[in-house]
């Protein structure tokens, strides 16, 4: 029995393979797990002290007690916190103090964490003993500690080096992304706020698909984003490569000196280029001055004025065209160098015009080498929040049904009105996810159509 026991927890079948599989291995493992393995699965720890593992034994106990000693005095009651954002509200005028939603969530959200990596050690800890066990059963000793580091360093490397790593990003950006998506299924925001108690809701996504104020100002808003994105994209690209293929002209004289230009464009920071715009076209500005001087009226570029709607887009779009330009070419022309002159020597040959050369030859090789490129841009550029942001700070347009929006906002700069200014928790927070879910999905869509996945054999 006991060596059926072992045949069958060594199978190399996985868990959940096949129906039935899971119960038949862990029956197995149960019937096999000598007396360490069982103090491991009772006890974090105690497997290793019984195998004569002191430093490792002592080092999962630890881990234990941390771990209960956290949940006696503060995990249990944010593990619960979590699912009521709090029962008790603040009083100042009776002294009686009161929960804060914001921070029980956060609470809660580190406990379930912790509970996670408690779990996790734990399997650890079986597993290390079932290691050893098996080392006693081929009349092997269990790794000392010594040999265990050494392990670590050499067979297990790979683990090691990434354990940090992934500690700091899950603390990092996990954790604060999960909770993000829990505040947009939240009512906390506006005017619940500390010390209101808030609770589990979906008005921040009744609010944004509704027909009221910010329903509508959403509408607008996030066609106007994804207008930006993909036109902001093209005329990028288009004036890059443009550039590029006409200073990669062998007939045009000091090339060098003519690609200086949008190179320093692109070597200025992008937040002063915004800045000097906003000044050659303020009321005061240069601009306006040129037209009063001819006898014109000045024009409301960046007010909020129903009229300097068009206008402050068309900037927007012209400054980052300016500042984002630069990197296309540059981009380009390094692939322009690395086609083979062979492939267009040969197809004049075959009588193609330069037309057909740009068609068949040029567009696909740059395409192909700048999809990565557009698609990081077109992510930058649905998500940039400078650019008008630093054009028209604090414009609130006053027509249109504007919710805390001006009319070339994108989603990014409405969420930070919303939730920085205005604290608008939960809304802001419901955006963020609207906005991961339309980058993610139209870049995993273009990348898996194009021609950089589907066909990278044929231009190696």
């Amino acid at each position: 029995m006991q060596h059926q026991a072992d045949k069958t927890l060594n199978k190399k079948t996985p868990f959940f393979k096949k129906p039935g599989m899971a119960y038949q291995n862990f029956t197995a493992f149960l019937k096999w797990a000598p007396p360490g393995v069982w103090a491991s699965i009772c006890l974090m720890g105690a497997g290793q002290l019984v195998y004569g593992q002191i430093v490792k034994g002592i080092a999962f106990l630890s881990c234990l007690a941390a771990s209960a000693w956290y949940f006696i005095t503060m995990g249990i009651k944010d593990l619960a916190g979590i699912f009521t954002l709090g029962t008790r509200q603040e009083d100042l005028w009776l002294g009686i103090p009161g929960d804060n939603s914001m921070t029980m969530l956060i609470l809660g959200v580190f406990a379930w964490g912790v509970l996670v990596l408690t779990v996790v050690l734990w399997y650890a800890n079986v597993r290390d003993a079932v290691f050893s066990a098996r080392r006693v059963q081929q009349g092997k000793k269990p790794r000392s500690f010594r040999q265990t580091l050494r392990a670590m360093a050499d067979d297990k490397f790979h683990i090691t080096s990434l354990s940090l790593p992934v500690v700091t990003v899950t603390v990092l950006s996990i954790v604060p992304i999960v909770f993000m998506i829990l505040i947009a299924f939240t009512n906390l925001g506006g005017d619940i706020v500390y010390p209101k108690l808030a609770g589990w809701s979906l008005d921040a996504w009744q609010k944004l698909v509704g027909v009221s104020k910010l329903g509508g100002t959403f509408q607008k808003i996030i066609t106007w984003n994804v207008t930006w994105a993909v036109s902001t994209t093209l005329i990028n690209f288009i004036f890059g490569l443009s550039l590029a293929l006409l200073l990669n002209k062998k007939n045009v004289r000091y090339s060098k000196f003519w690609r200086a230009f949008p190179i320093l464009a692109y070597a200025i920071p992008g937040f002063i280029s915004m800045l000097g715009y906003r000044f050659m076209f303020s009321q005061s500005g240069p601009i306006n001055s040129l037209l009063t001087d001819a006898g014109k009226d000045s024009i409301f570029f960046l007010t909020n004025d129903a009229s300097a709607k068009w206008w402050a887009r068309g900037i927007g779009l012209f400054v980052n065209a300016w500042i984002a330009t630069p990197s296309i070419m540059l981009m380009a022309s390094g692939i322009l160098s690395n086609i083979s002159a062979d492939l267009y020597e040969a197809s004049t040959l075959d009588g193609a015009s330069s037309l057909q050369q740009f068609r068949k030859i040029t567009f696909p090789f740059v395409l192909f080498a700048t999809t990565p490129l557009l698609i990081s841009q077109f992510v930058g550029n649905f998500n940039n929040f400078g650019i008008f942001f630093f054009m028209r700070n604090n414009v609130i347009s006053n027509y249109g049904d504007y919710f805390l929006a001006s009319d070339t906002d994108l989603l990014i700069n409405w969420l930070y009105n919303l939730s920085v200014d205005n604290n608008y928790y939960s809304v802001g927070a419901a955006i963020s996810l609207v906005i991961f879910a339309i980058t993610s999905t139209l870049s995993l869509a273009v990348y898996m159509r194009s021609a950089a996945y589907k066909q990278e054999d044929r231009y190696q």
